[in-house]
């Protein structure tokens, strides 16, 4: 029988998750692959321990991968330190259509580290770094449309607390109330056809009993219930703005 060159441990039948294995042998830590697994850690550490037992390399070539991941880093760590001093001086994130050289830079190369994060290649040691950050995955887009739909409900809150009535768009309606109104007519439509998210749902009724039912319907006595309480939850895919 011919020679068989090996290019690498085999995978053993006994092998219960290889793809632990995989990911410990190309440098994730314990604690990172048992979040992406969805398990303990200690669960994830007794399957290292019997993968180890039984290839002895195994250790060396986690610790060779991590070596590898640092050296690969260390380009992006002056980046990632000075994105955690502007968050951190500002309290937000760069912006691409900044006036500043550095925060477009800056943004940009945030940028490039979400699409690493959405494929599954950003580097592990940059990934740490950027975990201390609260949401940093998410699209300024989002964080804008997010901020402004928050606006809207402490805008409504206040007026209503103010002792006026729910806003209408009706011809002729101008100013706050037209605004407001078409805001709170935009969250009834999306609750009513599933595209309103739980928690804003529950931001809605928590900040403002009673805003799903018409202006109508709201001078009648309010039974202290919510109107979404007695209504079924849809599941959403997607968070509604």
């Amino acid at each position: 029988m011919a020679d068989q060159k090996r290019v690498g441990p085999l995978k053993s039948s006994g092998d219960a998750h290889p793809e632990w294995t995989l990911m410990y042998r190309r440098g994730l830590s314990r604690k990172k692959i048992a979040e992406l697994a969805r398990v303990k850690v200690s669960a994830v550490a007794s399957h290292l321990a019997a993968a180890k037992a039984a290839d002895p390399g195994l250790k060396a070539e986690h610790r060779a991968a991590v070596d590898d991941a640092a050296r690969n880093a260390a380009p992006g760590i002056k980046r990632l330190y000075q994105l955690l001093a502007m968050v951190e001086a500002t309290g937000r994130y760069p912006s691409r259509s900044a006036e500043d050289k550095v925060e477009r830079e800056l943004a940009q190369w945030l940028r490039r580290r979400r699409r690493d994060a959405d494929a599954g290649i950003l580097n592990p040691v940059i990934g740490a770094g950027l975990s201390v950050l609260p949401d940093w995955r998410r699209k300024p887009r989002e964080a804008r449309e997010d901020e402004q739909w928050q606006d809207h409900l402490q805008q409504l809150a206040a007026y209503r607390a103010a002792g006026q009535p729910w806003p209408r768009t009706a011809p002729g309606v101008t100013g706050p109330e037209k605004e407001l109104g078409g805001w709170l007519r935009s969250q009834r439509y999306k609750f009513r056809h599933g595209d309103l998210s739980p928690a804003r749902s529950d931001a809605l009724d928590a900040a403002l009993p009673g805003w799903l039912t018409s202006r109508k319907a709201a001078a009648e006595p309010y039974d202290g219930q919510s109107p979404t309480a007695s209504r079924p939850r849809r599941t959403m895919s997607g968070s509604g703005s």
